[in-house]
């Protein structure tokens, strides 16, 4: 191979490596650095023809960055469904993180990540059998902050509710915060049978047993699955002889 052929090979690894170096940085850092470039490359403009011109220049800039950054929010986003589809929950909480730069006010995106916790936390084993379940119990708070951030910027976002409800249900041992959520789905997603059965518990669980009984009636009634009609049925008993102390 030629000398001239090596040096080419060179500089083209040299600019991939640029390139994924500076992949690395966030949108704000992104569009500081690139802030700076134009600042240095404008120079001190002193007159009002070279402000004026200054600040067109920056305009048109800072909206080109503003642009290409929506579109790797975006493509993060994306990327992060895909890994969420595979069942590759580290990689798509990364990446939901990531489109969160960009677009922090997004509730899906608080959602999605919220769900990756979830998943993880059941992946946060204790290894060494330490005793200690900190990474679990850190990956559950950041399910309940953002399901919690989800349903503050959209308060009918059915999902995020759910979550919060399963979460607070069957992760974190407090039923009673998982009433409110879990009544405000149901105020939406009226015909949920899936909702109803959480609740439901939820209900059992904080000796709200008229209620619980009210929720598997309905059940029993509009559900055309004979499975779960039974399963109502079955629970609806455990919950009577509750009522009675029997």
């Amino acid at each position: 191979m030629s000398v001239k052929k090596i040096i080419g090979k060179c500089v083209c690894l040299l600019v991939i490596a640029g390139f994924f170096s500076g992949c690395k940085l966030n949108s704000k850092q992104l569009l500081a650095k690139r802030i700076k470039h134009m600042q240095e490359a404008s120079g001190n403009p002193v007159t009002i023809e070279e402000i004026k011109a200054a600040i067109n220049r920056y305009d048109s800039e800072v909206t080109e960055v503003q642009q290409k950054n929506a579109k790797i929010g975006l493509w993060y986003k994306i990327l992060g469904t895909r890994y969420l589809d595979k069942k590759m929950y580290g990689e798509a909480l990364k990446c939901f993180q990531s489109a969160l730069n960009v677009y922090p006010d997004n509730p899906n995106l608080y959602y999605y990540v919220g769900v990756c916790a979830g998943y993880m936390s059941h992946a946060a084993l204790d290894f060494d059998a330490t005793g200690n379940y900190s990474k679990k119990q850190n990956y559950l708070k950041l399910a309940e902050e953002s399901y919690l951030r989800a349903v503050a910027i959209d308060e009918r976002l059915t999902t995020a509710l759910y979550g919060l409800g399963i979460l607070y249900i069957f992760e974190l041992d407090k039923s009673e915060k998982a009433i409110p959520y879990l009544e405000r789905y149901l105020s939406i997603e009226k015909r949920s049978v899936d909702g109803m059965f959480v609740l439901a518990r939820a209900y059992y669980s904080n000796y709200q047993f008229d209620k619980a009984v009210e929720l598997y009636d309905k059940i029993i009634a509009t559900t055309k699955s004979s499975e779960k009609k039974s399963e109502a049925e079955a629970n609806k008993k455990v919950v009577l002889n509750a009522s009675y102390g029997m």
